[in-house]
């Protein structure tokens, strides 16, 4: 098989018409910007789902991985999937892996949080086709081919293997390792920029998301210039973004319910008839509280051959906080004693009677039960019968799909800024004043996060200011800070707070006037001085993007002279 050759597919010197490339980069560097491999999933007789191939040739992956991603790349059997169906999934990495390379953790860490990859998952993007033939012993022809990445860039990734897959079952292998050679000339994934990305004489044009975008209802502001124009442009609107709307029409009267499920980590299952259905809704599921990142595990599609399976089955113990996907019958009764199951069901053209029920988890039976949400679970906050009204209208005067999705993912931006604001100016309250920050003395730290000191602002500074739903934030609040999604949220603030802190004390060092402050220290003191401007130095190459140039010449300036001013045998120690 031409996934177990130990060399690369191909090998190519430079040509002049290559872009900008440095030295050091060996081939498949910039392909790993963006993807891990490509694979191939038949199905063997005697083995059942078999992995065929993987590309480029040299990635390794253990089989705990490779069983994952064969069992994980085929609709259930039940699904009935005739033709061509794409979907995706989330896997655990195996234990021992080491992180990301450089380019990987550098790209990573400038885009929003969000949508940033994570060393512990790998994200599958599959294009499967299912036709008889009467040629093969089993009647059908089954196969998947399958991208791996780190990053979840869901309407990319899903755009790219939607042209490459075809390509592959009509010319083969030849076709596979074009697309790769194509993915391996893509530029890095530089955050704020829009870049084109070939493939098979067509281009995905796509602006790349940065940590510093601005995002206002629905909006985002420091666009860079768009790309001009070339042929075959496919311009895709968004790297992550999904439709919402579709995957959540059969519930709508729900989808407030469903934002505080997400936003508090609730257990939760998604039960559909086929995987294109379940990985669309989860993912439409963690993007509900954008831009906030959902910091639980979820499975867009989950089968019963998950090496995780026995882990969220059992009822042993309450279940974990993860969404799962599922199609297969067996789930309806395994995840039976689940808190929160969610049915969807086809997409409607009109609204259906009891369009409003909430019905009992325990009532879920089957997979055959009508779409729904099965739960006992009462919102914290009161329900907004205006957007539900603007919806339903909608349906009834068949309004685009495009539009109804707008109309949501602003309605849920503008929710999730309205409960984000008031932790957002309580953390700016545990800043210290920066009168406080000396040149002289170590950096002052964050206070630490009172949840108790936080809930008594709720009542007067809480969501109410820019939010006209009304309910009980403050338990809404208690809730979500028993969550994963608060965690993840308050360790990255404060992570961010203490980088800026830092970067306040590099610049009151920068300006004060440090040779004449030395002239009556001891010389231990300046020794600790010179260590910690060191200190600096060293963050500043690790956080280049939030120093400023200048100010590190000028701390080297400043080492440079204050060694200078010491005796020469304390100054070759200084130096060696």
């Amino acid at each position: 098989m031409a996934g177990t050759k130990e060399e690369p597919l191909f090998h190519r010197e430079k040509s002049p018409d290559d872009g900008p490339q440095s030295p050091t980069m060996l081939p498949w560097d910039r392909f790993s910007n963006w993807l891990y491999c490509a694979c191939v999933v038949t199905f063997d007789l005697e083995l059942g789902q078999a992995m065929e191939l993987i590309y480029p040739s040299h990635v390794k992956l253990t089989d705990a991985e490779k069983a994952n991603i064969c069992y994980l790349s085929f609709p259930d059997s039940n699904s009935g999937c005739m033709g061509d169906t794409q979907f995706n999934f989330r896997i655990r990495q195996s234990p021992g892996r080491k992180p990301g390379n450089k380019s990987f953790i550098s790209i990573n860490k400038e885009l929003p949080v969000s949508i940033q990859g994570d060393n512990a998952h790998y994200c599958g993007f599959v294009y499967f086709r299912q036709t008889k033939d009467k040629s093969i012993r089993r009647g059908y022809f089954q196969k998947s081919v399958v991208l791996i990445s780190r990053f979840p860039f869901v309407a990319l990734f899903s755009e790219l293997i939607s042209i490459l897959a075809p390509e592959y079952f009509d010319n083969g292998e030849p076709s596979l390792e074009a697309a790769c050679h194509d993915i391996d000339q893509w530029p890095a994934p530089c955050s704020g920029e829009t870049v084109n990305l070939p493939i098979f004489g067509t281009v995905l044009q796509v602006r790349i998301p940065s940590r510093s975008d601005k995002v206002l209802l629905g909006q985002v502001t420091n666009k860079s210039p768009v790309v001009p124009m070339i042929p075959a442009h496919v311009i895709l609107p968004s790297l992550c973004e999904v439709d919402i709307f579709s995957g959540f029409q059969s519930i709508l009267p729900h989808i407030q319910m469903m934002w505080e499920l997400v936003l508090t980590g609730e257990p939760l299952v998604a039960m559909a008839a086929s995987p294109s259905v379940t990985s669309s809704t989860v993912q439409a599921l963690i993007s509900l509280i954008s831009p906030l990142k959902y910091c639980s595990d979820y499975r867009p599609y989950f089968t019963i051959h998950d090496s995780e399976f026995k882990e969220y089955t059992t009822k042993t113990q309450a279940p974990p906080s993860v969404i799962l996907g599922v199609t297969n019958p067996f789930f309806a009764k395994t995840l039976q004693h689940w808190p929160h199951i969610i049915r969807i069901g086809e997409m409607m053209t009109q609204t259906p009677k009891g369009f409003n029920k909430l019905k009992k988890a325990s009532s879920l039976k089957t997979l055959d039960s009508k779409p729904g949400v099965y739960t006992r679970y009462k919102p914290f906050l009161n329900k907004d019968k205006a957007i539900l009204k603007r919806l339903i209208k909608g349906i009834q005067t068949k309004r685009p799909v495009e539009a109804q999705n707008a109309i949501l993912r602003r309605y849920f931006l503008e929710i999730t800024q309205s409960f984000i604001i008031p932790l957002e100016r309580y953390m700016a309250s545990l800043m210290p004043l920066q009168r406080n920050i000396s040149p002289h003395k170590s950096p002052p730290v964050l206070r630490p996060f009172d949840i108790e000191e936080f809930l008594k602002t709720v009542e007067h500074s809480g969501p109410q200011l820019t939010s006209g739903i009304k309910g009980d934030w403050q338990g809404l609040y208690q809730r979500f800070f028993r969550s994963s999604n608060f965690e993840g949220w308050y360790k990255f603030r404060q992570h961010e707070v203490n980088q800026k802190l830092q970067v306040l004390h590099l610049e009151a060092i920068c300006e004060a006037n440090l040779l004449d402050w030395i002239q009556d220290k001891q010389e231990v003191e300046i020794v600790d001085l010179i260590l910690r401007i060191r200190e600096k130095l060293t963050f500043a190459t690790n956080n280049n993007l939030v120093v400023n140039m200048e100010n590190v010449n000028k701390l080297q300036k400043h080492l440079q002279g204050i060694i200078s001013s010491l005796p020469e045998d304390l100054q070759s120690v200084l130096k060696s």
